[in-house]
């Protein structure tokens, strides 16, 4: 990673930490907040401040910059995106789902705080991400944009449609349509929420812009998910904070599956490819150039 993305990241992520502990202090300051809740604010708060690069919150910011928003519209609507981020991993790792002992380096949200209450924290970040959004700066306009942008890539036809074909392909050799639907998903989804989010900070984006932000989503989230299968494969489990292995252990299709080592790398390499010439064609500036060196790093990232 470039010094310039490496400091351009860890200041993003610096502001969406600070606001996050602000969000879950704001519960227990509330004047209808009772001890017997701190619980479920305790386990929001360790999954939300667990660590992380936070890159979707990253994208929204740069997105935002592209198309001339407001570092402050940014960061709130970044912070929604990462409650709804995090209550998608608070759930995934529960023993119905991918059954996860360690995320990020650390033991995961239930095997803190139990089952119950683990479900509890993430249902809680996926609905306060929206009162999040609405409790903002932006206009009533862009919040509702920004409300239907985060909710329909999160939901049914989104991440949530991902996982439950995830779930039902389990153990099954599924074709590679299928495989590229199931991410685009499941992981683009979000990724996408996160382009567009950065839109909406702008007060007049064009159908071109939004557009590219899509296709530069579709591309990136693409190439973030072969990096993840291979790192699933080849990673160090320190680094990556997680088991490896566990794709081939529960015997899931993925782009390693069914392209081999070099196959899913020269895969993600033409992604990334496909995301770079799209930013390049719509927009300019330094801020394009941080993205391409994100693209970049994304080839080489070892967490």
């Amino acid at each position: 990673m470039t010094e310039r993305l490496s400091k351009d990241i860890k200041e993003t992520a610096e502001f969406i930490n600070a606001e996050l502990e602000k969000i879950c202090d704001g519960y227990e300051q509330n004047e209808i907040f009772v001890p017997e809740m701190k619980a479920v604010v305790d386990s929001a708060r360790y999954s939300l401040t667990a660590g992380g690069k936070r890159i979707r919150p990253y994208l929204v910011r740069c997105f935002s910059r592209l198309c001339g928003g407001s570092d402050k519209d940014a960061v709130t609507l970044g912070c929604a995106l990462e409650m709804v981020h995090t209550y998608s991993l608070i759930h995934d790792d529960l023993p119905c789902m991918d059954n996860d002992d360690f995320r990020r380096g650390k033991p995961t949200n239930h095997k803190v705080f139990g089952e119950a209450t683990a479900v509890l924290a993430g249902d809680a970040l996926l609905t306060e991400a929206f009162s999040v959004i609405c409790s903002g700066s932006l206009p009533d306009k862009a919040k509702l944009s920004a409300v239907k942008i985060l909710s329909s890539r999160a939901g049914i036809l989104g991440m949530i449609g991902g996982q439950e074909i995830d779930l039902s392909s389990e153990g099954k050799e599924i074709p590679l349509d299928t495989l590229y639907s199931l991410q685009r998903k499941k992981t683009g989804m979000l990724i996408e929420a996160a382009c567009l989010l950065g839109c909406v900070c702008a007060d007049d984006v064009t159908e071109d812009k939004t557009e590219c932000a899509s296709e530069f989503a579709h591309a990136f989230g693409l190439a973030f998910q072969i990096t993840d299968d291979i790192l699933d494969v080849i990673g160090d489990e320190k680094e990556l904070g997680k088991d490896i292995g566990s794709d081939a252990e529960e015997n899931k299709c993925t782009f390693v599956t069914y392209l081999g080592l070099d196959g899913a790398r020269a895969e993600a390499e033409k992604q990334i490819g496909n995301a770079k010439d799209c930013i390049r064609k719509q927009f300019c500036g330094e801020t394009v150039d941080i993205l391409c060196e994100l693209c970049d790093y994304l080839l080489t990232r070892k967490s």
